[in-house]
Formats: structure tokens, sequence, C-alpha cells
């Protein structure tokens, strides 16, 4: 595909490119829709847009591609003047400044100053658990990093926190048979949701029924199964591969998702939560702090119930999201009442995403 096609705002005309198997089965999955906005400013205003926008072409007439994923209702809004804008990788000093000035906060002192679970802690080599004073659920607990900044996290840090939730899960899924369905999020920095600037993450445990949106998931790749008889997520990654936006790390598949929430989302998708799914997590948050210039971000594990249960959850994978946040210096916020209620407005463009995610992952092969 050549370079300067790269650009979601070209989507449809990519689409319509493909061989006609591979465009049938994209758009089995995703709908595609272009517009362009238009609008005549003032000549009061030409020096200032000249001087943010590049020239007056540029507003005037903007290509605005609407993409909706059929099968789960996501919904994403791109505009060729956000989404052609460069990506830059930006250091914050005061960022480091803020986090390091808050050693001491209790997690730094978490055997002293965080409450345990009923069934006790789980302790990794670099982090230990805690059970969450506000809880999201009956087993709502945090992985409290040894690591008091959170952007500092290695490979073994990751694979480590990972597998310290895990055997929090197992232990609270020995308190209670009922409680199954296993969430790991990880929200770095404010921006994300965190309350707390030291590293951590945090995990759920259950009953009943998989939270909402998992269900929904699970739900509509049922219906897809039926409706055409494979794997929802199968098609779903050789969509994206059609189109250049994956990288494989051994069996796990990555992708610049095409129907973010905001911005540069990455799915990953893989049998297993095993040692290559935690290393390809590390190398995509790595991606995102270094090459990407992410401060803060949001990162969920979505699987199957730990325990037999009567839903049918064959043929669903580990999906892990990720999703950036945003500078955790800019106190207006990224979601708003179209994010919530309507469609996500995406400013950057998946392309020049699995583009960072390739050079990332080809240092190690």
């Amino acid at each position: 595909m050549p370079r300067a096609l790269r650009n979601i705002v070209d989507l449809e005309e990519l689409v319509q490119a493909l061989p006609a198997e591979e465009r049938e089965r994209f758009q089995r999955i995703f709908q595609v829709d272009t517009t362009v906005g238009e609008l005549r400013p003032p000549p009061s205003m030409h020096d200032w847009i000249k001087k943010y926008f590049g020239s007056l072409d540029a507003v005037q007439e903007q290509r605005i591609v609407k993409v909706t994923n059929l099968i789960t209702v996501e919904g994403s809004l791109f505009n060729e003047l956000r989404a052609s804008r460069p990506m830059e990788a930006k250091a914050s000093s005061d960022l480091l400044q803020i986090i390091m000035g808050n050693v001491g906060d209790p997690f730094c002192r978490p055997l002293e100053a965080t409450p345990e679970d009923v069934f006790g802690r789980a302790q990794g080599e670099q982090c230990i658990t805690a059970s969450n004073i506000a809880k999201y659920d009956s087993f709502h607990g945090l992985v409290v990093f040894s690591e008091h900044n959170p952007l500092a996290f290695s490979s073994e840090g990751v694979k480590d926190y990972i597998d310290t939730a895990l055997a929090w899960a197992r232990k609270a899924h020995c308190e209670d048979k009922a409680a199954r369905y296993f969430f790991f999020m990880w929200n770095c920095l404010c921006r994300s949701g965190a309350s707390i600037l030291h590293g951590h993450a945090q995990m759920t445990l259950g009953r009943g029924i998989h939270y909402a949106r998992i269900e929904h998931l699970r739900r509509a790749a049922l219906l897809y199964r039926i409706g055409h008889g494979v794997n929802y997520f199968d098609d779903l990654y050789a969509a994206h591969k059609s189109l250049g936006l994956t990288v494989d790390y051994r069996d796990v598949h990555v992708l610049a998702y095409l129907t973010p929430i905001k911005e540069k989302e990455v799915m990953l998708i893989a049998e297993r939560l095993d040692d290559n799914l935690k290393y390809a997590i590390y190398r995509v948050l790595r991606c995102f702090v270094d090459a990407l210039g992410v401060r803060s971000f949001n990162l969920a594990v979505c699987m199957k119930p730990i325990d037999s249960v009567p839903e049918d959850w064959r043929g669903f994978p580990v999906v892990v999201r990720v999703v950036d946040r945003g500078d955790p210096n800019n106190k207006t916020s990224d979601f708003g009442a179209m994010e919530l209620y309507a469609s996500s407005i995406i400013s950057s463009n998946p392309f020049q995403v699995v583009d960072a995610l390739s050079s990332a992952f080809g240092q190690e092969y």
C-alpha cells in the first residue's frame, strides 16, 4: 500500500481497492461514510488560521470519515484536519517532578496504609495487592507497584502485575465460587481516572454475568458466528490486516483499531493471557510512552470467566484494549457529550499508530 495513501481519511478508497473477498469481509463488519464539512471564515481570521492550520484551504473544506462497527455498534469520526497532523512525542519534566514529588503517598507503604482483602494479599516480585476501599464490586482489588513512577514500567514488571492480579482472582474465587468474571484495568495518571499517582492497576471478580460491555461483545460475536459461520475476532483481525493496520508478535495480533473509543486506541487479540500476550502488552505501552508521547492511558483486559458458566464463550479470545487519554497537564476533558451519547471524535490517524507499533515490535525481530 503506497505510503501517500496511508491516511484514515482515504479509508473509503482503500477499501474499494481491496480484492473482492477482502472487501466483502471488511464491509460485513465496518461501514465507512465520507463527507465534507465547509466553512467561510471572515478576512479578519485569515492570518490566525494560517498560523495554526497552515492554510485557508485546510479549514474551508474538511474531509470527515465516519466509521461504524456494524457488529459491536461502535463508531468514530475522523477529521482530515486533525488526522493529518504529525504525532510528536513530547516529554514533560514538570510531570516527572509532580510524580516524584508525590513519593510518600499511601501506596509507598501498602502494608501499613492500605487494607487487605478478607482472603489476604497476593504478593508479586514487583507488586502487592490491596483491597479497594471504595469498591466497584464485592471483589475489587488493587495491584500496587513497587515502582512509584507509573511510566517507568519494565517487561518483567508488566508480567508481574498481571500474574499477581490473576493470583488475587484465584484467591477471590476460592473465597466465593460464584465470583468468576475477571476484569483487569490499568488507569495511568489522573487523566485516565486514577486518583493516586503512584503506579497501580485494579482488578475485579464479578458474579452473575460479565460486565456489561464485555457481555455485549460476547453476544455480538456470537450473533456474528451464527449469521456468517465464522469467528468475529478472526474476521476483525483479517479486515484490519487487509489495510495494513496490524502487527503480529508470535501468536498475538495487534490492531490499530478502526473504531477507537478515543485517541490511538490499540487492540490486542490472543487465545490466552500467556507470556507472549503480556510481553506484547508491554511493547504496546512502551510504544505509547516512548514513541507516541502518551503520558496517561487506560488499559483493559477482557476475557472468558475463570470457571464454567451457562453462557456460550466458545471462540472468545483474550481482548486487550489500550487508549491514550491525553496530556495530564491539559485541564480540558477529552470526553464530551459526543463520546458519551453519540460517536467518538478522533484526532489521531490509525495508520500513523500502526507505523509506530511496527517500529516498536520490529526492534525485537
